[in-house]
């Protein structure tokens, strides 16, 4: 090496360290990130005044933050981190897309050969015949591209009456303004001043706190789904596009139907030619045991909201899974005018490509179904047994969740919220990531979790609802 490329190199050293930020102390983290970002759900003032936790790195299913605590994460990031952090595979799957083709859309009538290997692959994937793959950044932009799927799909039908989709009340469906009001969340519909129009909703199946006395769930399960009927046939089956659920209600509180719910709800839109959706934003990719959650619940849609879990959260992505049927009228009503700029872009699609082959090749899905699951739910149960402050524990493989409620009155509380975020305080406490969804705590840990990393979760969460018990005069 010359003099010259010597000190080009040196140069070129020094530019490149001089690139990275330096590492700063978490008060001047803090100072900062109160003073130019705004986080999502989140009351700013009294985070502001508090400050936030800053997470620096992650490995497997824990995070470090910038004070050096090691922190178990029994939320997967945000349901989503479904192999875990750190995974080598995804990470070198996302180098060699940099360098080989860092964007091109999927407009111009382009495409890319990540897109085309991932939409083959999920092709197989996904049970039933799903032929056809729309991409997008989100599972609320996915919920976008539903909507208008569903109202191009009866455009090309020669039926435009059929304007409306049937929610349900407390259904998450995403944050944009078509998501949210997909979605049946009361707090966010208070904080919009406009609304998509069509939508309609039904009850949840929510068994605890709002089935009839002495009612089965099995009953509960029939007279919820039966609303869903009622509701068609108030609005006219003929102006009745689509109905909209996810398997399980996630960011509602972990809703798990009773077995009789899903079936009688296909039912019903068969009976009626009305499509149903399934929202797998959450549940999709193994979190059930199933690749994806309608599997476990026993009932086939005709589209699928996909996100979370396709990438494993490493990079954004989401997608509209469409059965062979709807696909075919789709082709039939000429341009379909929807599209965002990354649609299907190439990194997101490599990183989805080597996240799927983790799951498929590594057999973790089908460990969560045979191992990790039932060992997840049965330690979690067996803790909150009789618990003062619990009133029902609710879910199904690697997801579940925690009814804050007065257990011997079998009722929810009035201040269940607050006793919801004194246990999540109480948890960040304990290094656990757990998160209050109105008045119940929800946890959904990385696939690959380990029973002992199980044991860790399912012990430090018995301890921050045991002192949330003892905030709310229940201990």
């Amino acid at each position: 090496m010359n003099r010259m490329t010597a000190d080009f190199a040196q140069l070129n050293s020094g530019m490149e360290k001089a690139r990275v930020p330096a590492a700063r102390t978490t008060a001047e983290y803090r100072v900062l990130d109160a003073a130019h970002h705004i986080h999502p759900f989140t009351d700013m003032d009294s985070l502001n005044f508090k400050g936030s936790r800053v997470i620096t790195e992650a490995q497997g299913v824990y995070l470090k933050d910038s004070d050096g605590n090691r922190i178990i994460d029994g939320m997967a990031g945000l349901w989503c981190v479904n192999v875990g952090y750190g995974r080598k595979e995804l990470i070198d799957a996302a180098t060699r897309q940099l360098h080989a083709l860092p964007f091109y859309n999927t407009f111009f009538q382009s495409t890319h050969p990540p897109v085309i290997e991932l939409s083959a692959l999920l092709a197989e994937l996904v049970p039933g015949d799903f032929s056809h793959f729309f991409y997008c950044n989100s599972g609320s932009e996915g919920n976008d591209t539903v909507l208008r799927i569903v109202h191009q799909y009866w455009i090309a039908r020669g039926k435009p009456s059929r304007k409306y989709v049937i929610s349900r009340e407390n259904a998450y469906h995403g944050s944009t303004i078509a998501g949210a009001t997909l979605g049946g969340m009361v707090g966010m519909h208070n904080q919009m001043l406009s609304r998509v129009e069509f939508i309609e909703y039904i009850g949840q199946p929510c068994y605890f706190g709002e089935a009839g006395a002495g009612m089965t769930p099995e009953e509960f399960g029939l007279l919820r789904a039966r609303e869903l009927e009622a509701k068609i046939l108030e609005l006219g089956a003929e102006n009745v596009g689509a109905f909209i659920g996810e398997p399980f209600q996630g960011a509602g509180g972990v809703i798990v139907p009773p077995s009789t719910y899903w079936p009688e709800i296909e039912r019903i839109c068969r009976k009626y030619d009305v499509l149903l959706v399934a929202d797998e934003v959450i549940g999709g990719f193994g979190r059930t045991g199933e690749w994806f959650a309608h599997q476990h619940f026993g009932f086939e849609p005709d589209l699928i909201t996909m996100a979370k879990g396709l990438t494993s959260g490493y990079v954004p992505m989401g997608a509209v899974g469409v059965h062979a049927r709807i696909a075919t009228e789709l082709a039939k009503g000429g341009v379909f005018t929807h599209g965002v700029t990354y649609s299907g872009h190439p990194v997101a699609a490599a990183v989805a490509v080597a996240n799927l082959h983790v799951l498929r090749d590594e057999r973790i899905i089908e460990r969560v179904k045979a191992d990790t699951g039932p060992y997840f739910q049965r330690k979690l149960r067996e803790a909150l047994a009789g618990h003062p402050l619990v009133g029902e524990v609710a879910g199904v493989g690697l997801v579940a969740g925690i009814q804050i409620a007065d257990a011997a009155r079998g009722k929810a509380l009035d201040n269940g919220y607050e006793a919801a975020i004194a246990c999540r305080d109480a948890s960040y406490d304990l290094n656990l990531i757990m998160r209050p969804t109105g008045d119940r705590m929800t946890l959904s840990p990385p696939l690959i979790v380990s029973h002992g990393e199980i044991d860790e979760i399912v012990t430090k969460a018995k301890a921050a609802v045991d002192a949330a018990a003892r905030q709310s005069g229940f201990a």
